[in-house]
Order: C-alpha cells, then sequence, then structure tokens
C-alpha cells in the first residue's frame, strides 16, 4: 500500500516509522500517531486511521469501513493487490476540502452549486450508516470501557450484610489494582459468560491471549474490598439458584437435596468449564496479604499473631428468645436494617412464637437487647466442618470451623515452601491448577513435572478473602486462595441500591453514591 501512496515500501517495515507515515498518507501530523503508545485509547485511534487509510484509497462504503476495523491487515492486503485501486489523495484533507466547498456555497447563496455539491458528496452517509455507526461505536466504546476501567456490577447474595448490601448497584474500577486485558477475546461484548434466557455460554476459548497485568496505582491490602473471579468456578454446574465447583458435590452431594435442577445436571456430567476471566465474579473483603499467616479464634481472625481489626458491622448468626409480653415492631427492625434477608429460617416472619435465628452486627444485638431486659440472645457456635473447609483434610481441619480455623499461611510469590504428603493439601490445587504444573504422588515421595520434590517456589501471590457476613459467606474458607491473576479490581461506590434486592420494595436512597470500600 506504501508504494501505491508514494512511499518507500521499507518504512513499512520500520516500527513507529509506519505509523507515522501512515498519518501523513491519511492527512495527519506525523505526532498523531504518538497516540498509539496510550493503552485503551491506542485501540479507538487504530480503529479510526485504519478507516482513513482505506478512504485515501477511495473505499468510502461501509463495508469498506466495517472490514478496517473488524479486520484491518484483510481491507489492507485487498487494497495493496488490485491493481484498480489507487491513491486519490490524503482523506483528511479532502473531505475538509469537500466540506468547504459546501460551506462557502451556501455563503455565497449558489444554491445550484450547493445542490450539485450535497448531491454528489462522496462523504455523505445515509441515515441507516449513521445511526448504524453511532450504535456500533457506542457498544464498542462501552464494552472497552467495562473492559478495562469500569464495570458495573451487584450484590446478588447477602454475604457481605453490613459494608455491602444485596441490591447494591457498584461500579469497579479496573485500573486501580492494575488492568488486566481480556485473556478471553472471543466473545458478545457487555456480557460476562451467559447470554440470557437461553443460558448459554457468551464466548469462545479459543482463540484467547496469555495473561498480562498492567502496573496498579495501588497495592492490595488486608482489610480492603476486592472483586475477583471465583478461584474455583472453573468447572462448575449452573442452576437457576447458584453455580457450584464440581468437587464440591463430590464432597457434599446433600446439596442435590436442596436443589433439584443440580441432581439432573449431576447425573448428567453437566458442567461447563471456563477461562480464568469467564469465572463468576465474587465480591469479599481481603483479610489477608501474601506471606500473611491466618489464624481464626473464637470468631477473631489473627494475622501474624495479632488480631486484625473488625469491619464496624460485622455480622454473625445468634439465635433470640423474646418474653411473651414484648411485642415485636417490624418497623423498627427494618430501621435497624434487620429485614427476612437476615432470617437464617427463611420466610419473611423473623419471628415464630417470639423465637428467630437472624445474621446480626454488634448495633443491632445492642439494640434487640434494649427492648426488653428478659431478650435472650446469643451466637450460635458453628461446627466441626472439615469436609467443606479447605483444604478438605479431615487430619488438618479435624477441628475446623468457620469460628475456629487454621493457622493457614498465604503464599507470595518468590517464596518457597517445603513439600510434604501431610501439607500438601494445601497447595496441591496451586500447584496443578493456578500455575500450571502436573502434580503426582507415589506414596510418601511428590513429582512436579515429573521431578521429585521437596519444596515449591511460588509463581504468584495470593490473598484470602472473607465476607463480612462471617456465619453467612461461602469464602475463602470454602475453597481457599484467591490468585493474583483473579484479582478484577476493587469497588469504587453504590451507584443505585434496591431494598433486599427488589425495585417493588422501594430504593435505599441513603446508600447512593455511598464509598463501597470503606464500610
Amino acid at each position: 500500500m506504501f508504494p501505491k501512496a508514494g512511499v518507500d515500501a521499507v518504512k513499512g517495515l520500520i516500527p513507529g516509522v509506519n505509523f507515522m507515515e501512515w498519518c501523513k498518507i491519511i492527512g495527519h501530523k506525523p505526532s498523531y500517531a504518538l497516540w498509539l503508545l496510550f493503552p485503551i485509547v491506542n485501540i479507538f485511534i487504530f480503529a479510526g486511521i485504519a478507516v482513513d487509510l482505506v478512504r485515501s484509497f477511495g473505499k468510502l462504503d461501509f463495508k469498506d469501513s466495517a472490514l478496517a476495523v473488524i479486520y484491518a491487515p484483510l481491507a489492507f492486503f485487498n487494497i495493496a493487490r488490485n491493481p484498480q485501486d489507487k491513491y486519490i489523495g490524503k482523506t483528511l484533507e479532502l473531505e475538509a476540502e469537500y466540506t468547504k466547498n459546501i460551506l462557502d456555497a451556501k455563503a455565497q447563496g449558489d444554491e445550484y452549486k450547493l445542490k450539485l455539491l450535497v448531491e454528489k458528496n462522496p462523504y455523505k452517509k445515509s441515515g441507516l450508516r449513521e445511526w448504524t455507526e453511532s450504535i456500533v461505536f457506542a457498544v464498542f466504546a462501552a464494552a472497552f470501557i467495562r473492559m478495562f476501567l469500569i464495570e458495573a456490577y451487584v450484590i446478588p447474595t447477602p454475604s457481605m450484610e453490613g459494608s455491602l448490601n444485596v441490591g447494591d448497584f457498584l461500579f469497579v474500577s479496573k485500573a486501580h489494582y492494575g488492568i488486566r486485558p481480556p485473556m478471553t477475546v472471543a466473545m458478545i461484548p457487555l456480557l460476562h459468560n451467559q447470554i440470557p434466557i437461553i443460558n448459554t455460554e457468551s464466548y469462545l476459548k479459543k482463540p484467547s491471549l496469555p495473561y498480562k497485568r498492567l502496573p496498579a496505582f495501588e497495592k492490595i491490602e488486608a482489610g480492603k474490598h476486592i472483586v475477583f473471579n471465583w478461584p474455583v468456578g472453573d468447572s462448575v454446574y449452573i442452576t437457576s439458584q447458584r453455580s457450584y465447583f464440581v468437587s464440591q458435590i463430590k464432597r457434599q452431594p446433600e446439596y442435590t437435596m436442596s436443589d433439584p435442577e443440580l441432581q439432573n445436571k449431576v447425573n448428567n456430567n453437566d458442567f461447563k468449564v471456563r477461562p480464568i476471566d469467564k469465572k463468576d465474579h465474587y465480591i469479599k473483603r481481603c483479610v489477608a496479604g501474601p506471606g500473611d499467616s491466618l489464624r481464626i479464634i473464637d470468631r477473631q481472625i489473627y494475622l501474624n499473631g495479632k488480631p486484625a481489626i473488625n469491619p464496624k458491622h460485622l455480622q454473625f448468626l445468634y439465635e433470640i428468645k423474646m418474653p411473651p409480653n414484648v411485642g415485636i415492631n417490624t418497623k423498627k427492625l427494618d430501621d435497624w436494617g434487620i429485614d427476612f434477608g437476615d432470617n437464617a429460617m427463611g420466610g419473611k416472619d423473623l419471628f415464630t412464637m417470639g423465637y428467630g435465628v437472624l445474621f446480626l452486627d454488634s448495633d443491632q444485638v445492642a439494640k434487640i437487647k434494649s427492648m426488653d431486659p428478659g431478650v435472650q440472645i446469643a451466637p450460635i457456635p458453628q461446627r466441626s466442618e472439615p469436609e467443606k473447609l479447605f483444604p478438605f483434610d479431615t487430619i488438618i481441619g479435624k477441628r475446623w470451623s468457620v469460628d475456629n480455623y487454621g493457622p493457614i499461611w498465604i503464599p507470595k510469590a518468590g517464596a518457597t515452601t517445603q513439600l510434604t504428603v501431610s501439607n500438601l493439601p494445601f497447595y496441591s490445587r496451586i500447584i496443578e491448577v493456578y500455575e500450571n504444573n502436573r502434580l503426582e504422588v507415589k506414596g510418601s515421595d511428590i513429582y512436579i513435572n515429573g521431578q521429585k520434590a521437596s519444596s515449591y517456589t511460588f509463581k504468584q501471590d495470593y490473598y484470602w478473602a472473607m465476607g463480612d457476613n462471617r456465619h453467612n459467606s461461602e469464602d475463602s474458607r470454602a475453597w481457599g486462595y484467591v490468585p493474583h491473576d483473579h484479582i478484577v479490581g476493587k469497588p469504587l461506590f453504590i451507584w443505585f441500591s434496591t431494598k433486599e434486592g427488589n425495585i417493588r420494595n422501594g430504593i435505599n436512597w441513603d446508600r447512593i453514591f455511598r464509598s463501597a470500600s470503606k464500610e
């Protein structure tokens, strides 16, 4: 193409020079090419100069512009090999000159010349094309903003109740913790992993790109909210109720009793296998970072031997017994932030015959106690469940519960740990799944990629994430570490909020535009 425009072909092979010459061919200054160095902006700049390049060769139809945006190399190849395609000049200057002629004719009152110029205007776009280009650009822009900068999320479950409630709509920054360019590139714009109604995957697994991340604006630290891809969401059964990771059902088949769809999917081995960036999104509080040692004793988190600072509205499960003579004012309970979503027994009646089991924070507990001196309220102890808790080892987790858990060490990039058959349950998924090694155990010996190993050096950082509703959150205690390559972004603020997740219940006006990370 360059020789057709009077430019030496060799200049098309020199990085940087080729884009500067390209800009000169279409009518821009060579310095315009510097915009291609700016991430995200460069995508729009490239699309624009690609369209202008084919237009400089007389390709003014919509189909030519569309091809230049969708797959520029093919559009350029077609022009280069077709002897009939000639360079007609710098399209930006030609269009500007034609527009000037129209304005001059209008200013001079030359109706005939004006009519002739308008009718023969090669740059005129039909109404359909104008609308199509506007819609395509809007979708294109929204998709890239969503991919790289900011995405909207809604809180669907009560696992973060107290700080982030069901029905809160959030804006999440993908730049604060480092922009992660998409790995899955063939997908339907503005959809994450499923097409609504037909409930099928909204992407193709191939082609795909390797994981990359741009520099972060700030570090992820203990106490901060994070949005991430569900680490165990690579192989999942999906029902209308929720998603279940496959190994979860093998250990806890009782889930099939409460979800009829699940039993059918298990019987048919009907599960989805998803790449990292198409796993479900979760939002939790990062309670421990790389290199930290975590332990939970009587519901209190200890980091590196010291008590962690607790969120203000940390919630636990309480049993409540009301005296017979105490009337229960549901309006008052609602004002205190207690609704049917806090009812562990299900249903909209918070109390039955004066008895209730609710998820509450310390302020709510104090307010319920103030209703009457005879109110009995106590936390419900959580039993040991090693088969449900990471690392799913009945020896390691023999006495572990969600209230008394650990100790557990959070792996750090570059750190080396000794490996034994006894501690392997902590790290087997990291080694095999998150860091793509072949892991084998032969007797008391461990082999990684065919080599006998007594230690392992971690390739990336890991985090520990937990919900603020500690007795009603499926989090790292249930599935383990969050790898750094699964981190999506930082919640910024709540831009809308519905009561109990339903607009028919009303709007939480006091939550709109509230920070999502300082609760």
